[in-house]
């Protein structure tokens, strides 16, 4: 089994060990935090604990290391384990700006060694099926995805809403169109701290002529987590928050305009909601990485497309501070 050592054992670090101690050998845990990791400790007895990064980068029998520290910390960390030699699954996004995630995926392939970002969208089983359908021509040509994150909190001090939440959908829709975006905006406004915009809207606009919008908001009377693709004969709706109707296909679209009038009329038909397997993403996740690091499947190709999420946030956040907040 895979040895791994895990930095960061927050609430999301926490899910991270819970997976690779069942999928793995969850060979060490690190935390500044004492009080972390005493918890840790107590619930994986047979796990070496520390609070200094340096003990997992110099044990020669660990694989892999899982960062799941502060996003700034991402970089650095993930830099050290690469030149140290490991395989390297980091939470997202890997980095902050594009020269530094370059340098990530440069290292990567110069040492051989699997560099996967922490997308985990990317494993929802919901999304996997959305993929499918847009894959499959049903939808017709895509013309757009709306992508909408929406909630009264979790108000963050020190990270807006494009890198707290945008992250998640634009990973999605960048996969869902497979093509690097050509014009990218954002606007947005901090209400609650100064510079730290909690209400985002962003615009894309790619090569083919499809475009893709999000809003991010964590001031909203709804708790939304949901992404709509509008193809040309049929629109797709992943939707999160439903619990069982993850995905739905809406046999819906505009039609030719009648030669009398000009007018464009309405097609609508059947709703059809495929079975989406109720799977953890997050252990899709994990395994994946896992997966790769056993050596099957593209061991860069998470890294590049994680270039290009890194990429077009920092576009998106250049374009956020044109306007002040």
């Amino acid at each position: 089994m895979t040895r791994i050592g895990q930095v960061g054992l927050g609430q999301w670090g926490r899910n991270l060990a819970r997976n690779f101690d069942q999928l793995a050998e969850l060979a060490w845990i690190c935390d500044l935090d004492e009080e972390l990791r005493a918890g840790l400790a107590e619930r994986y007895p047979g796990t070496q604990v520390t609070s200094s990064f340096d003990d997992l980068l110099a044990d020669d029998s660990v694989e892999a290391i899982v960062i799941a520290t502060p996003v700034p910390t991402h970089h650095e960390l993930a830099r050290r384990a690469l030149e140290a030699g490991k395989h390297v699954f980091v939470e997202k996004p890997p980095a902050m700006r594009a020269g530094e995630m370059e340098e990530l995926c440069e290292l990567a392939e110069e040492r051989g060694l699997v560099l996967m970002p922490g997308h985990l969208l990317l494993y929802h089983p919901g999304v996997q099926k959305l993929k499918e359908i847009v894959e499959s021509g049903d939808l017709g040509d895509i013309l757009c995805i709306y992508g909408n994150r929406q909630n009264l909190g979790t108000i963050r001090t020190h990270e807006n809403a494009l890198w707290s939440l945008g992250v998640h959908d634009l990973s999605v829709l960048l996969y869902l169109i497979d093509e690097e975006p050509a014009e990218l905006w954002a606007h947005g406004h901090a209400f609650l701290n100064p510079r730290v915009e909690d209400i985002v809207f962003c615009y894309l606009r790619f090569p083919s002529g499809k475009i893709a919008h999000l809003h991010l908001s964590w001031l909203d009377p709804h708790k939304i987590r949901r992404i709509t693709v509008v193809g040309r004969d049929k629109m797709a709706v992943f939707d999160d928050m439903e619990p069982e109707r993850k995905v739905t296909v809406y046999d819906k679209a505009p039609e030719e305009p009648a030669t009398t009038y000009g007018e464009w009329r309405t097609r609508t038909g059947d709703i059809h909601s495929p079975k989406v397997p109720l799977l953890e993403p997050l252990r899709l996740e994990c395994q994946h990485f896992l997966d790769l690091v056993a050596g099957k499947g593209d061991p860069h190709r998470a890294a590049k497309d994680g270039l290009v999420v890194v990429r077009a946030l920092e576009q998106l956040q250049a374009s956020l501070e044109t306007v002040p907040a």
